[in-house]
């Protein structure tokens, strides 16, 4: 058995074999399957009034996206891309572009306005906003020094 992935021919395999029977944690997103997707890019910026999340999602419909947030302010991007129909008679020279699941997740501040949430999609990028809850200034009362 090698610990050195082998990417060119023969059985894939690489220093994880060596902990195939032991019970630890499996991590589905991270599967042959969906590995292409998992590496999904996302910018986090955050300006004086929101949280803005971008997401590179090249070849997906909004109807293959989904936005939601968590009661504990978890803020989840996931969807599909689906693989292309193929015809029979097909010959594929190279298959580059990827299919299959993806998820990412953020934990968001204790400042936002989960209610105020909005997505919108253009271009093949999906753009979050989570809008802050305003900083409200203390009242500042001056206090006379008596002497």
């Amino acid at each position: 058995m090698s610990i050195i992935p082998s990417f060119f021919g023969g059985r894939r395999s690489s220093v994880f074999d060596l902990f195939k029977d032991f019970p630890f944690p499996t991590f589905p997103e991270l599967s042959q399957e969906n590995s292409a997707f998992v590496n999904t890019r996302i910018d986090w910026k955050e300006t004086p009034e929101a949280h803005v999340f971008k997401a590179d999602l090249p070849g997906l419909k909004k109807e293959e996206v989904k936005v939601e947030i968590e009661e504990d302010r978890v803020l989840q991007i996931s969807g599909e891309r689906n693989v292309e129909k193929e015809d029979k008679n097909d010959k594929w020279h190279r298959v580059e572009r990827s299919s299959g699941k993806f998820m990412r997740r953020f934990r968001l501040p204790e400042n936002v306005k989960m209610e105020e949430v909005k997505a919108s999609m253009e271009n093949g990028v999906l753009t979050v906003t989570v809008p802050k809850e305003e900083v409200k200034k203390a009242d500042v009362k001056a206090i006379e020094i008596s002497g």
